[in-house]
């Protein structure tokens, strides 16, 4: 019998990152297949305890896989070996080509940024001089030049976080992850260092997994999506596709549309609750019907005109939202609708308040399920 083939020799893998991490944590279980591209972004995108950050401490080298594998321009990183003659392997954390920006950036307290960005280059071999040159050169094209003797403590949170963005790309990674590389920042600070790290990551020319809860650093910052949502991957594409046909209620939520499935017969989707709308597109089999909250219009009385879908409704909460209000409505469909104060106010709109719902079969976007 042949002799298998070293597991880290695979040069007919494909470059940039190809990925299955399958890692069990007690009841949980992650199971997402990621394959990234020299040169492209991908965010992971997902409510709290969806698995994205267990994925990116699997690709860190910080979590080792339970299944699957995980390749670098080829190269295994982590491979169980669970299947047949396949040989384990795994790359501890420091030999990889990875650099990575935490959420709270960690950046050492005792070092100052230029020591700090020079600490990767150091420990793969570069002199001290050469080192700590190129650090001073990473941080003046993060624009903090000037700042290469200030210990974290001095900097503040948008500087800390440009030199910890810094301290990743002085080792020249192959894979760049960001874990909520902004979530520790204010508003204003948070603006800015998103342009500033767009900039960064359109001239970076290895991958780069970005993990984010924040639709916005999401769609600003990546090319491409891959929602999780309980471990897997629930849909996948870029901004675009992903937020004009959401594929669960979470994805719904994020990008503010009321979402239902259902079974298409022509332009009516019937759902499980025995609810049907009528929609703009014919269709036939297993469907999604979409609508914006603003869509939504509210009646004292039964509504009467142009042909609409109406039903009775229950208000369950008025809250604002931007210029807006946001209706939430029960009844045979849970629904959100976008009003003015000025019709609010109108409309008498408290909770318990019964009103009629009615959107236009023409506002309503069907689509395979």
């Amino acid at each position: 019998m042949n002799e298998p083939e070293p597991a880290g020799d695979r040069s007919t893998a494909t470059e940039g990152l190809d990925a299955h991490l399958v890692v069990d944590r007690g009841d949980f279980r992650l199971d997402l297949r990621l394959h990234v591209a020299p040169g492209e972004t991908v965010a992971l995108l997902g409510p709290n305890g969806a698995g994205k950050t267990t994925a990116l401490r699997a690709l860190a080298g910080l979590q080792i896989l339970t299944d699957g594998h995980i390749a670098l321009n080829g190269e295994n990183l982590d491979q169980p070996g669970t299947r047949g003659a396949q040989r384990p392997r795994w790359v501890p954390p420091e030999h990889r080509r990875i650099g990575v920006v935490f959420q709270d950036y960690l950046l050492f307290p005792h070092l100052n940024a230029i020591d700090n960005v020079a600490f990767g280059p150091r420990r793969r071999g570069t002199g001290r001089a050469e080192a700590r040159a190129l650090a001073a050169g990473w941080l003046d094209r993060v624009g903090l030049g000037e700042f290469g003797k200030r210990r974290p403590g001095q900097l503040s949170g948008g500087q800390a976080q440009r030199v910890a963005l810094a301290r990743a790309l002085a080792t020249d990674p192959a894979l760049l992850l960001l874990d909520e590389p902004l979530a520790a920042l204010d508003a204003r600070t948070r603006l800015d260092t998103r342009v500033e790290l767009h900039r960064h990551l359109a001239v970076h020319a290895g991958a780069a997994v970005l993990v984010t809860h924040d639709p916005v650093d999401a769609l600003m910052l990546a090319d491409r999506l891959v929602v999780v949502e309980e471990g897997r991957a629930v849909q996948e594409g870029d901004a675009e596709a992903v937020t004009a046909r959401p594929r669960t209620d979470y994805i719904a939520r994020l990008v503010g549309l009321n979402l239902y499935r259902g079974t298409a017969s022509g332009t009516t989707v019937r759902l499980a609750s025995g609810a049907a709308l009528t929609t703009g597109e014919a269709l036939e089999g297993e469907a999604f019907a979409a609508f914006s909250p603003s869509a939504v219009a509210l009646f004292r009385e039964e509504p009467d005109g142009s042909p609409r879908n109406t039903w009775r409704a229950t208000v369950s909460g008025v809250h604002r939202h931007g210029d807006h209000l946001r209706v939430q409505l029960d009844g045979p469909l849970r629904t959100a609708a976008d009003v003015t104060p000025a019709a609010a106010a109108h409309l008498g709109l408290e909770p318990g308040q019964t009103v009629w719902a009615a959107v236009k079969a023409t506002e309503i976007r069907a689509y395979p399920a």
